[in-house]
Parts: C-alpha cells; structure tokens; sequence
C-alpha cells in the first residue's frame, strides 16, 4: 500500500510558476515510475510527465520545456516545476505510483488554475 499526497497547487495568472509536490507513503526505491497526470473538466484525465527509479524523465508534448519533474529521494517526493503556465494547463492534478511489483496508486489530487 502507497499513501501519495500532493500539494502546491493554487490559481496563478497566465505566464506564472507553481511547484507540485507528491509525498510517498514508503521508500522510492519501491516505485518504478512517478508521474503527473491532469484532467480538464469535461475531458480525459491525460499524462503530463513521468520520472523512473532511475531517474528518466518522459514528458507530454504541450509541457515540453515548460515543465520539469523531478525528486527528492531522502523526502519520498517528486516535484513538478511548472513554468511559463498558460489558461489550458488548468485542471486537477494527479500523482501517480506504479510499483516494482505491479500495483498501480492514485493521489487525491490538487486543482491548478491558470487565469488569463
């Protein structure tokens, strides 16, 4: 079992910069990938970026050198630094852990909200 809690979303204005956080419950080394997921009212809940065990980093086209994921394994938490935020990047993000032994693990997520 994996607890995943986010935080560090919030309502910026367009062109601005928020920071996401998703703390595990248990070590890293546990967790093969690490990934940021969103989902926009009325539409599919769609990748944004993953990060693995080894530190490869995997990213959506539209955040592509806006977006930057990251972790900090002595604190169980992978970051995404978001940068230069535009009005679609609004939606509720999501954390997500697929373990070493194949169980899969949700946050509860948090609403980012870019205005223009």
């Amino acid at each position: 079992q994996v607890q995943l809690v986010e935080s560090g979303g919030g309502l910026v204005q367009a062109g601005g910069s928020l920071r996401l956080s998703c703390a595990a419950s248990r070590s890293p080394f546990s967790i093969k990938t690490t990934g940021w997921y969103r989902q926009a009212p009325g539409k599919q809940r769609e990748l944004v970026a993953t990060i693995t065990n080894g530190g490869t980093a995997n990213y959506a086209d539209s955040v592509k050198g806006r977006f930057t994921i990251s972790r900090e394994n002595a604190k169980n938490t992978v970051y995404l630094q978001m940068n230069s935020l535009k009005p679609e990047d609004t939606a509720v993000y999501y954390c997500n852990a697929q373990l070493f032994i194949g169980a899969d693990y949700w946050g509860q997520g948090t609403q980012v909200t870019v205005s223009s």
